[in-house]
């Protein structure tokens, strides 16, 4: 497999289509042009208009220069203008699935985050000596997590859980690198006390 294609793969492989988004936004302007047709038939009916008969709301924007504008004109403005900020910035951005890839060299496996998460956690636990159940590992495209919630009575090292964490993210030579965060919460124990 050549090189430019194990790129296309890998891509394909870590990038989301923006499939989801691009239905979001044709059903929007559907049910906009929906409406605005059912408001031109209800004019041409001389039917009462469901929120603003067509006529009315041209005349409307025809007096707008002269007029003081409403708040709910400034308040459609803004929203308008936030759609399309939305709209523009999905359009620019890859869309990124939840996994890394793994840089082996010559070869590249694609993995997800949730089997990363679940491989630092045990490896965390059994160097630790936590119990599993006590540690949350979350993969994140440039961080990862990880919360620790000691028994009560033990002390957990968080500098010794970061160096294990950097060692095992080290192994595992993702791409793109991620940075390694510890936190340590109170034990559940105390928790229930207070």
């Amino acid at each position: 497999m050549s090189e430019r294609t194990l790129q296309r793969v890998v891509r394909r492989e870590t990038h989301s289509p923006r499939t989801a988004a691009m239905v979001v936004a044709v059903l929007l302007v559907a049910l906009v042009l929906l409406y605005l047709g059912v408001e031109i038939v209800l004019g041409l009916l001389a039917q009462p208009a469901l929120l603003i008969a067509p006529a009315d709301a041209l005349g409307a924007l025809g007096a707008a220069p002269t007029a003081q504008p409403s708040a709910a004109v400034i308040a459609a403005g803004v929203v308008a203008v936030l759609i399309g900020l939305v709209l523009v910035v999905l359009a620019l951005t890859p869309g990124r699935l939840p996994r890394h890839v793994m840089d082996l060299g010559d070869h590249a496996v694609v993995v997800d985050n949730g089997v990363v998460a679940a491989c630092l956690a045990q490896r965390l636990s059994d160097e630790a000596g936590i119990a599993r159940d006590r540690i949350t590992v979350g993969v994140a495209h440039r961080v990862v997590d990880v919360r620790v919630t000691p028994d009560a009575g033990l002390t957990v090292d968080a500098a010794q859980l970061r160096a294990i964490a950097d060692e095992e993210m080290a192994g595992y030579h993702l791409t793109p690198a991620v940075k390694t965060v510890v936190k340590i919460g109170r034990p559940k124990e105390q928790e229930l006390q207070r």
